[in-house]
């Protein structure tokens, strides 16, 4: 068993996960706000939620890239 680090399909999928589940939380607006990563006052997000924040920024702008990426991890792990 290889952890996610070494295997880069692992890595990818790793990340895509946390893009999309951040993506999520930010548009949950319960989450969100208990999270604080509603704010769009970049200055507020340091620490985890900066991490949360920056992810879930990266989901609402690469959306249909995102997309793309999932479905192809999606059939690349159903293939293989």
């Amino acid at each position: 068993a290889m952890a996610a680090i070494f295997n880069f399909q692992s890595l990818l999928t790793v990340v895509l996960l946390l893009i999309c589940t951040c993506r999520y939380l930010r548009a949950n607006s319960t989450t969100a706000s208990m999270l604080g990563i509603k704010s769009e006052n970049y200055r507020e997000h340091t620490g985890f939620r900066g991490i949360v924040w920056k992810l879930a920024r990266i989901g609402e702008r690469l959306s249909p890239l995102v997309a793309i990426a999932c479905i192809s991890m999606g059939i690349s792990v159903l293939v293989m």
